[in-house]
């Protein structure tokens, strides 16, 4: 029986599953020592429909928490896309083939299509394993932030009182139950509980565009049937998705008269049901033909809003991620993975907060940073959506979208869609002073996918595997060519970071690097010849961190590091890669000083005797 009275305490409560409130609790729930509740409203995760699609950088990210292997295998690989616009006779006709990305540092040069609970199943699978349950079906119903400085400031407090309803409860006293948390985050949809509760504004507005979505396998003629196809035509617009299996995701456009009820002007989804988007479907693609082969599996009809919230934070304790903080078209594919990067960006942030490691006030960069990019997300997807959704471009039509404009955009904004262009400004956490010491890594965006070959065994490995999503911040020392004339000079330097004084020693518990910090060397060297044991101890903590910027055995994998990220070969450049993958501050060795800075902006010192 649950205690009304006492209640129970955790360190962070998860309102909400879908993608953002998964990815969020995968997080944390590996850390293993966060005491971690999560609740949904669903009597059981999503079952047909909803998102899809996954983007490269997602793929990057759930790479690095070991999750990327089942999406590949299982999902459905995006490599191509397609347009199509009026031909003279007014039907359609292919106009362009082109990659499906576009960006070149892309690692996985393609998305991935599964419906949202296969996505979803994933997750619980790995949460599971972490031995973590959601709790369901159960919605807030108060919510409650402690208004004293003390309880609010306080590391060891739980200034959030949340009351939870048990929805499948037998009785009144079993329905109730009160939750103490030192942080609530709220990733509960569009029409967030949490949001409105706390009266956040959504700022932006609600286009005029319509469209119908229907999931279903096909029975067709159309030649771009299993590519991503975009349709421009006389008779509306039309995307097309390919999915897992023999499945296909229809986005079609639909005319105000269709679902707009004439007395309220409102959209009314009874109006409109899947045969009459089917219809419309038709309409576009005409000469070709298109039925469901089998029943329709799903299918809705929505307007375009593209919205942000004003804040995604409430007293630094409570936080909104995912659609709770925007809404926007899902044509590019943008909503669940702007979702679970949303999280992945804040996971971390919270974790060190909890452990001790980090001030508070590093939470605050969470808003600073995805706030920005959600803002940056409408700003695209108004061009987006009023290119898509325009009338094409015909001799009847001078002024309708062409498809030099709509292609134009499309790879403009590649980066962005991808997520590969993500790039936050400059914070406590992202310091640009020396980015000159490796030109094109920017700091501020992913570290870069790249080939490196072990030293002690010649085997290539990328080095984003060398960057999981343990909580730990990274640091590669690129030593350049280590002969014997730099070597004392690198083994000065392993001795000054080694100092109780450095950032190395200050701020693990008792001094332990590996807990806090993972230190991978890269050397331009030859795997012929290099002996690895020649690096100091220092930055060589195991055999395998040991890396050689050359090619591997068959001479077709890896190499150039060093020029393509414009790094000097003669000089010891530092990368502090962050928990989440993504540059934080370069610095050459003679700006150990601003590389102390760095950490010591946001990091708590610890008081022990540094040791090992």
């Amino acid at each position: 029986m649950r205690n009304q009275t006492l209640g129970s305490s955790v360190d962070v409560l998860v309102i909400g599953a879908g993608p953002a409130g998964l990815m969020c609790s995968n997080a944390l729930a590996a850390v293993g020592d966060i005491k971690l509740k999560v609740i949904d409203q669903r009597p059981s995760k999503v079952s047909l429909g909803r998102g899809d699609g996954i983007q490269p950088r997602t793929i990057e990210v759930l790479q690095s928490y070991g999750l990327a292997e089942r999406f590949l295998y299982k999902g459905n690989q995006l490599h191509m896309c397609a347009f199509y616009n009026p031909s003279l006779n007014g039907e359609i006709e292919l106009t362009e083939r082109v990659p499906d990305v576009t960006e070149p540092t892309a690692r996985f040069p393609f998305k991935i299509n599964m419906h949202q609970g296969a996505i979803e199943r994933i997750f619980i699978d790995s949460l599971s394993a972490h031995n973590l349950r959601i709790d369901r079906p159960v919605q807030p119903c108060a919510i409650e932030l402690a208004c004293d400085h003390e309880r609010l400031q306080g590391p060891n407090s739980y200034p959030v009182k949340v009351t939870l309803e048990h929805l499948d409860a037998n009785n009144d006293v079993e329905r109730t139950e009160v939750i103490y948390a030192k942080y609530v985050i709220g990733a509960d949809g569009a029409h967030s509980w949490v949001r409105k509760y706390f009266g956040i504004p959504m700022d932006g507005d609600q286009t005029e565009y319509i469209w119908g979505v229907v999931d279903m396998v096909p029975d067709t003629n159309f030649p771009d049937i299993r590519n991503r196809t975009a349709i421009h035509s006389t008779n509306g617009s039309c995307m097309i998705i390919p999915r897992e299996d023999d499945k296909i995701r229809l986005y079609v456009q639909l005319l105000d008269h269709d679902v707009v009820d004439p007395g309220t002007g409102r959209v009314d989804k009874t109006r409109m049901n899947p045969e009459r988007v089917i219809e419309a479907a038709k309409k576009i693609l005409h000469p070709f033909y298109i039925r469901p082969l089998t029943d329709v599996e799903w299918w809705t009809t929505y307007i375009i809003s593209q919205r942000v919230a004003s804040t995604y934070s409430v007293g630094d304790r409570i936080f909104i991620a995912g659609d709770a903080c925007h809404t926007h078209s899902p044509k590019a594919g943008q909503g669940m993975n702007a979702s679970m990067n949303d999280t992945h960006n804040l996971s971390w942030k919270i974790a060190q907060v909890l452990r001790g490691w980090a001030r508070p006030s590093i939470l605050r960069t969470y808003e600073s940073e995805r706030r920005k990019y959600a803002q940056d997300l409408i700003d695209f997807d108004k061009q987006f959506a009023a290119l898509f959704s325009g009338k094409p471009k015909t001799s009847e039509n001078e002024d309708g979208v062409s498809h030099e404009q709509f292609l134009k955009a499309f790879q403009t904004f590649g980066g962005f869609t991808s997520g590969i262009g993500v790039h936050y400004e400059p914070s406590e956490i992202v310091n640009i002073k020396h980015q000159q010491c490796a030109r094109n890594l920017v700091i501020g965006q992913r570290m870069l996918p790249q080939i490196f070959v072990r030293a002690a065994d010649a085997r290539p490995v990328d080095i984003q595997d060398l960057l999981p999503a343990d909580m730990r911040w990274k640091i590669l020392v690129f030593l350049g060519t280590l002969d014997d004339s730099r070597l004392p000079r690198v083994e000065l330097l392993a001795k000054e970071l080694n100092e109780p004084t450095s950032f190395l020693r200050k701020y693990p518990v008792e001094g332990h690097i590996p807990q806090m910090f993972d230190i991978i060397a890269i050397v331009a060297g030859n795997k012929s010849n290099f002996n690895y044991l020649s690096v100091p101890d220092l930055f060589r903590p195991h055999w395998s961190k040991v890396l050689l910027d050359d090619t591997d055995v068959t001479g077709t994998k890896g190499g150039g590091a060093y020029e393509r990220f414009g790094i000097d070969t003669k000089d010891v450049t530092y990368v502090v890669v962050r928990p989440d993958g993504y540059v934080g501050m370069i610095a050459p060795s003679s700006a150990l000083w601003d590389l102390q800075g760095y950490f010591s902006s946001f990091l708590i010192p610890r008081c022990h005797d540094a040791k090992l």
